[in-house]
């Protein structure tokens, strides 16, 4: 009966360990990707009449590299079509800045944000996560 008690303890702790360092990775990716992102709008609402097309372009490759390097360690343990929403978010994002088409990009940053944060609360570790 000891034995059964001990490796039990020992998954849970595991288990509570592997959680919490998923879900400090996750909230870390979601507010750097998000904060570049805020920064990336910031840059488009500032520049509306004087749009520096290369430092925008310069921002969303910075964006896409940074989702790349994090996106293959999420992809553990969130599910793959949470992930794709994202990248179908960014690929519309980069066609809409490639098309000079700045008021649909916008939309589509702004959705690729809300994608984000539910990411984060949907894998919080929390009560109403865990039942």
């Amino acid at each position: 009966m000891g034995k059964e008690t001990i490796i039990s303890t020992v998954i849970v702790i595991l288990i509570i360990i592997g959680n919490i360092v998923t879900q400090n990775f996750t909230v870390d990716s979601v507010e750097t990707i998000t904060n570049q992102l805020s920064e990336l709008k910031t840059v488009i609402f500032e520049k509306e009449e004087n749009i520096n097309e290369e430092e925008i372009k310069n921002k969303l490759e910075e964006i896409e590299k940074n989702w790349e390097s994090r996106h293959d360690k999420l992809a553990y343990y969130i599910e793959h079509d949470e992930l794709e929403k994202v990248e179908t978010n960014l690929t519309s994002l980069r066609s809409f800045i490639e098309t000079n088409k700045y008021s649909e990009a916008i939309s589509e940053l702004d959705k690729s944000v809300f994608v984000l944060k539910h990411i984060e609360d949907k894998y919080a570790f929390n009560l109403e996560n865990i039942f």
